[in-house]
């Protein structure tokens, strides 16, 4: 195990999943996330497959956090668009942490008008259902953000969400 600080976003999120014992990590397969699903799928500590749609990632996720397992749902902000009634009527519902981890597609030059709508009704989504989320846009403040969400998160039994940026994601590795 190396002790070298990560360089990238998919390693300053990594770290942070790892420093809070997270374990299990179903994912939608997404190229944003391809990176940091191929790092998570490399790494023995954790137990990731694909999933056919978020809602499945997140009843999975939900089922782990019940037996005591830590989980992190990884997807993109067209497939959080799916989601509002597994959040509302089962992880809010039973104070279940957790944790999204979403690329932003929607914003910043997208060709996509429905990836722009979903993007825009995402945050007021999550403020309507208490959850916390931060957008993740500088290398920098990344891993502090990253491990301070799930920290919360675990802490509170709450759920949270991690929004990346394109200004994170977009630059070069």
């Amino acid at each position: 195990m190396t002790t070298a600080a990560p360089s990238h976003w998919p390693g300053e999120i990594l770290a942070a999943f790892k420093a809070q014992d997270v374990r299990l990590v179903p994912y939608v397969p997404d190229n944003v996330l391809r990176p940091l699903i191929a790092a998570i799928e490399a790494d023995p500590h954790f137990t990731a497959f694909p999933c056919a749609r978020e809602e499945e990632a997140i009843g999975i996720a939900a089922g782990a956090v019940m037996s005591g397992m830590r989980a992190a749902c990884l997807m993109q902000t067209s497939g959080f668009a799916t989601l509002p009634n597994a959040l509302a009527s089962l992880v809010c519902a039973f104070q279940l942490p957790v944790v999204m981890v979403v690329s932003e597609r929607g914003t910043l030059g997208e060709f996509n008008p429905g990836q722009a709508i979903v993007c825009r009704t995402m945050r007021p989504i999550l403020d309507s259902m208490g959850i916390e989320h931060h957008t993740l846009s500088r290398l920098d403040e990344c891993g502090f953000q990253a491990d301070r969400a799930l920290r919360q998160a675990f802490a509170t039994r709450w759920p949270a969400c991690l929004i990346l940026s394109p200004l994170l994601t977009a630059r070069p590795q």
